[in-house]
């Protein structure tokens, strides 16, 4: 069987431009007949076919976006959620929104609820159960139906569609190196297991700035709390089990755990252990001592997605030709408060 073929790839092999193969395609009198011939007969050895499945939806809109995350708690994915709302609404759009509650069998049930004549779009981010059973199969079946999907902060490399992440790495980078300007010697990280992408990134960023800074990197100092509870116990004892002055935590509900627990068992936060934790929400503001965060910026992310997705949808092209995706990256920031010292 002959592989099938897009416009963009008759157009990089003929080395003509995509528009040109469009209109050759459509027997176009602007196109020169022996243009036309090479391109039409070209298409045909390879057997291509215009995208009718898309054609049909993008004639059929709902005005309504998709949106699955991942826990409807989480003070981050409720910032995002706003954002996406916010831009969506302003834009003649509604939302629906679903709850995967980090489930890989949930998030499928979502997506094909949705699909089925629901919404025009996906806006996502990946489960955990998703990204621990690696199989993202119903993400590229709904693409082949014609659906635009845009992922963020949890994406996946090996799926190509348009994405919004934060810059994790760096940003853990940048937290670990004040833990090292206030003169802490054995910082410690409390993270997720290593198929939830973000937490892998921010570990590296935290085991990049130790190395390169000069500073002991001790993998005994990295906890990996398992996925779905038990977090308090795992940190209680890591608490018996090590040695640290300073913890960076991937959440923030990790990291004032630590301080509980670290003031419960008499140490003074921070001159005795500094805590900083990811997401600038509640918790954080109201703590004792209040915790220095990387605000993620969840609406600004929301609201690129939702741009991102939109764009997608009205966008003229792009249902006959092969997509082009891209990602966009949200600078994440750090705010001190009162769970770090000054510099030394």
């Amino acid at each position: 069987m002959k592989r099938k073929i897009t416009l963009k790839q008759i157009a990089r092999e003929l080395e003509v431009s995509i528009s040109t193969v469009s209109k050759a395609l459509k027997d176009s009198n602007e196109i020169s007949k022996d243009t036309k011939q090479k391109i039409q007969a070209f298409a045909k050895l390879y057997n291509y076919r215009p995208n009718n499945i898309a054609l049909s939806l993008k004639n059929r809109r709902t005005k309504n976006i998709g949106v699955i995350i991942p826990d409807i708690v989480h003070h981050f994915f409720t910032t995002v959620f706003r954002g996406i709302e916010k831009y969506a609404n302003a834009r003649g759009y509604n939302v629906i929104v679903c709850v995967s509650d980090e489930s890989y069998d949930k998030e499928v049930v979502n997506m094909e609820l949705l699909a089925n004549g629901s919404i025009d779009g996906f806006i996502m981010s990946i489960s955990a159960g998703t990204q621990q059973k690696n199989d993202f199969h119903h993400l590229r079946e709904v693409m082949d139906q014609g659906f635009p999907l845009v992922l963020f902060d949890r994406v996946i490399d090996g799926v190509e569609c348009d994405k919004v992440v934060m810059n994790d790495e760096e940003i853990a980078y940048e937290a670990t190196c004040k833990f090292l300007e206030e003169g802490k010697k054995k910082v410690a990280l409390v993270t997720t297991e290593s198929y939830f992408n973000v937490s892998e990134k921010r570990a590296e960023g935290y085991r990049r700035a130790l190395i390169e800074q000069g500073a002991h990197y001790d993998p005994k100092l990295t906890l990996v709390v398992p996925f779905r509870g038990g977090e308090e116990s795992c940190i209680e004892a890591f608490f018996v089990e090590e040695e640290f002055d300073a913890v960076l935590c991937v959440n923030e509900v990790f990291a004032v755990q630590v301080m509980g627990i670290a003031q419960e068992k008499g140490y003074r936060v921070p001159e005795d252990i500094s805590v900083i934790g990811f997401t600038n929400g509640l918790l954080s503001r109201y703590s004792s001592p209040t915790l220095t965060t990387i605000a993620q910026h969840g609406e600004r992310m929301g609201e690129v997605a939702a741009e991102m997705l939109i764009e997608k949808l009205e966008n003229e092209i792009g249902f006959e030709e092969e997509e082009t995706y891209r990602t966009e990256i949200i600078e994440a920031t750090l705010i001190e408060r009162n769970s770090t010292g000054k510099k030394k």
